[in-house]
């Protein structure tokens, strides 16, 4: 991936950093991760960068394209390197476990609305809710709220 991750940046005119490429190489392997995890990440294989350092490089990434930031309704943001698909989310609503989910018909049919209002939708961030099978298998009443994964 080094080799992958170096000309992608290039390819969307960014700079070249050991940061950047941290940053990308841990979305690639915790895809739906905090920012926080991934600078923990990050620090144990680059060593010392600041949280601040991080959220620059995610924000710069998801500006350019490179990663997408999704922030579920009572959930701290994250981020992941599957971006122009248009796919949607499943979150567990007891762990905060999130999945990927393809969109259930054709190609992007929820990029279609029943009234576009005069925009041009680009994408569209449908999240399922439910309980993962390791939360449904804990007792009746155990399933009641999300943990915050920042916390």
């Amino acid at each position: 991936m080094h080799g992958d991750a170096e000309r992608l940046l290039r390819q969307h005119g960014l700079q070249v950093t050991a940061q950047r490429l941290a940053v990308l190489r841990a979305m690639s392997t915790r895809p739906h991760a905090t920012a926080d995890e991934l600078a923990d990440d990050v620090r144990e294989r680059i060593g010392s960068i600041s949280r601040q350092a991080v959220y620059d490089a995610l924000g710069t990434l998801v500006e350019r394209g490179l990663a997408r930031r999704i922030q579920p309704a009572g959930s701290p943001a994250r981020y992941e390197d599957r971006v122009g698909d248009n796919h949607h989310h499943l979150v567990c609503r007891a762990c905060g476990d999130m999945v990927d989910i393809d969109c259930a018909v054709g190609e992007a049919p929820c990029l279609t609305a029943g009234d576009d209002h005069g925009f041009e939708i680009r994408e569209a961030e449908v999240i399922y809710w439910g309980y993962c099978p390791g939360c449904r298998k804990r007792p009746a009443g155990a399933n009641t709220t999300v943990r915050n994964r920042e916390g």
